[in-house]
């Protein structure tokens, strides 16, 4: 009998301790996450409301030491709207709300002239505190219209992978970046506000343990480290000033994870006033969207399948002649010169795309053709961003040598430069291609944050052959590159330049005084950390990457270094 007696207690307050903390995690969501909403609503039993209001989860950059840092946010605030047939007097009414708030006086005058209009918006985005001296003057015909509308704090700051809330259609959307890619997961499709408890909580709970963290509403939190992100933009500015190319951009990327740090384009607008901005290209992210022809920094990657397949080594020769002579075609060397018998060091120390093309022969079309498409460069990465460009491979599928010989360093054929700098890791990451990715957590509205798994994609190289190109390209950092003066004692850099020729549209050949520009380099080289590359397309006033990147990418490199306090490799 008693056994049973101290079953039913233990049982009975065991019923008593579950309902007390059901009931205190309902008032946590009451008063905490859902205070601000009740607010609002009880607001509304004296002020208009706005049906076009939609809640939405922010964006965050994550800081090195883990802090995250507001992206984008939601704002709450008003609109002053007026009914013209009750707005006496105007000038008074235009007098008083100016002295408040700044009043377009222009807007305000034919809005006020609209008689028989029930309803006319005057001025947007006002503040509590504004409201409140409004509200005491009592103007007749007056209202106050609750609002709310995307903020983003960093303005500038990594806007083509944010990307801006729009309307499509009549509705608010995520129109591109990450708003438009995520939008699934940001919007918050319904109020909370009326949910049951228990079922609320069984949401958060299903949200915490899905195996698809991605198919919940809630915030996203980015890799972008918004220092990093800074000074890669200061450092594009840099280019746009001093060489005036028609675009620029760069990536900074984990090469072992895929997390990017850093991604810009330039030109750049600010996503707080996007609707200023005359031409809309500016909001395409070019390092996602679009395809070039990269150049040569595709070299190092021919020299690794040449190496894995063992058809060379770094210490092969061959009689470099100036030019050869392809399908008719001719090839030739960016500086038109013979250099004799020359190694593979040589080569990538020179960019000959004679050398390349060498290389390319040991190999053999079919397997060459293979192993670029092995890179992917002919697919989408899948990267967390909207409208990814396929690379353009179709030179491949003619079958003519020109053609091979031109891919061996990066002529006829185009890819975007995420799926180029995807490629290029694989000489970072053992020959492993990893998946780039921005957004690397959700953070679910009860506070709970899920990581989000990208994986790994394929082996394509042996590290053994990775491992060979990547001291090839920490020699031609230390002794080739602008005569070595950016090599670092303590540290070392494996990196590479490309100048490629720009095609022009239609299959008419290229142009003779355009080039687009490209550098990569990874560091340290003997573990790396970072993957960067920059590229220009259509820089004036020097003819190589050599000499507008090397630089840029160098200076990058001592930040990165520096900032994160990597311990010295050598």
């Amino acid at each position: 009998m008693r056994t049973r007696f101290v079953f039913r207690t233990r049982v009975l307050c065991g019923c008593f301790v579950l309902a007390a903390l059901l009931f205190i995690g309902q008032l946590y969501l009451l008063q905490i996450v859902h205070g601000s909403e009740y607010q609002k609503k009880a607001s509304a039993h004296y002020t208009k409301s706005d049906p076009d209001t939609v809640n939405r989860g922010s964006i965050y950059f994550t800081a090195k030491d883990g802090e995250l840092v507001s992206a984008a946010v939601m704002q709450t605030g008003w609109r002053i709207a007026i009914k013209p047939d009750q707005t006496i007097d105007e000038n008074a009414v235009y007098e008083k709300l100016n002295a408040i708030v700044p009043i377009d006086r222009e807007r305000f005058f034919l809005s006020a002239a609209k008689k028989g209009d029930p309803y006319e918006e005057v001025a947007f985005r006002v503040a509590d505190n504004a409201t409140k001296e409004i509200r005491a003057l009592k103007i007749p015909g007056l209202l106050l219209v609750q609002d709310q509308w995307r903020f983003y704090p960093a303005r500038e700051l990594a806007a083509q992978a944010i990307g801006f809330v729009g309307y499509q259609g009549d509705a608010r959307v995520g129109v591109y970046g990450l708003e438009k890619s995520w939008q699934d997961t940001l919007v918050q499709k319904q109020d909370g506000l009326y949910i049951n408890p228990f079922a609320e909580i069984f949401t958060n709970l299903q949200a915490a343990v899905s195996t698809n963290p991605e198919g919940h509403e809630g915030s996203i939190i980015t890799s972008i480290e918004p220092s990093v992100q800074r000074t890669l933009e200061t450092t594009l500015d840099d280019l746009m000033k001093k060489y005036t190319p028609r675009i620029t951009g760069g990536i900074i990327m984990d090469p072992h994870t895929g997390e990017i740090l850093a991604m810009a384009g330039r030109p750049a607008y600010d996503p707080n006033t996007y609707s200023t901005v005359a031409n809309p290209a500016v909001f395409q992210n070019a390092i996602v969207e679009s395809t070039f022809e990269m150049g040569s920094i595709m070299k190092p990657l021919t020299m690794a399948k040449g190496i894995d397949k063992g058809v060379i080594t770094p210490a092969t020769t061959y009689s470099d002649k100036g030019c050869i002579e392809k399908s008719g075609k001719k090839i030739c060397n960016s500086d038109k010169k013979a250099h004799g018998t020359i190694s593979m060091q040589v080569v990538l120390n020179q960019s000959l795309n004679t050398g390349a093309s060498f290389v390319e022969d040991r190999i053999g079309n079919t397997e060459f053709g293979e192993f670029v498409r092995s890179l992917e460069l002919g697919k989408k990465t899948g990267i967390d961003l909207p409208s990814e460009a396929v690379g353009q491979l179709k030179a491949l599928d003619n079958g003519y040598d020109v053609d091979y010989a031109s891919a061996s360093f990066g002529q006829g054929i185009a890819v975007s430069p995420i799926a180029m700098v995807r490629a290029l890791s694989t000489l970072a990451n053992g020959g492993v291609l990893p998946n780039p990715h921005v957004v690397t957590a959700i953070k679910f509205p009860n506070g709970i944050i899920r990581s989000i798994d990208v994986g790994q994609g394929p082996q394509v190289l042996s590290s053994t052959s990775t491992e060979a190109v990547t001291k090839m390209l920490v020699e031609s950092y230390d002794t080739a590159l602008i005569g070595g003066i950016l090599k670092e004692e303590h540290y070392s850099l494996a990196a590479k330049t490309g100048t490629a020729q720009i095609a022009i549209p239609g299959g008419g050949g290229y142009y003779t005084d355009r080039t687009l520009h490209s550098f990569f380099g990874y560091l340290p080289a003997n573990n790396p950390k970072f993957i960067v590359l920059l590229f220009a397309v259509e820089p004036h006033g020097q003819a190589f990457a050599s000499a507008t990147l090397s630089h840029p990418f160098s200076n990058l490199a001592k930040y990165l270094i520096n900032y994160y306090g990597i311990p010295p490799d050598r």
